[in-house]
């Protein structure tokens, strides 16, 4: 059965699903250790799997270049935070002004470049 094509709104929440998955299969990889744990290498490569899958379904009704660089972006600022709290990475001035410069960039992205 085919999958049916996104109405609009749809595509934002796929997208949305993209980035959280991106950034769970990110933290997987860490805790993967290499490959050398069995669990979190499975997760990662599942959750980075069905990630492109949402990624792929938002773009059909949304700009790619838009698309990715939500994705992206998003993606790297939840893995920040994700660094933060799970591995202790330390917070610094730089990582707090980055993480805000990607997320004014995305609402920047947000309100031009977007199709209907």
């Amino acid at each position: 059965m085919p999958i049916p094509k996104p109405h609009y709104s749809v595509s934002w929440i796929y997208l949305m699903l993209a980035v959280v998955l991106e950034a769970a299969g990110t933290i997987y990889m860490k805790l993967s250790d290499g490959f050398t744990k069995v669990v979190p290498s499975v997760l990662m490569l599942i959750f980075y799997g069905i990630s492109f899958i949402f990624l792929n379904l938002a773009i059909k009704k949304l700009d790619v270049s838009v698309a990715y660089s939500i994705f992206s972006g998003l993606g790297i600022a939840l893995v920040t935070i994700g660094g933060i709290f799970f591995f202790k990475d330390p917070l610094t001035v730089f990582r707090i002004t980055a993480i805000s410069l990607i997320i004014i960039g995305v609402v920047i992205l947000n309100f031009t470049g977007v199709s209907h």
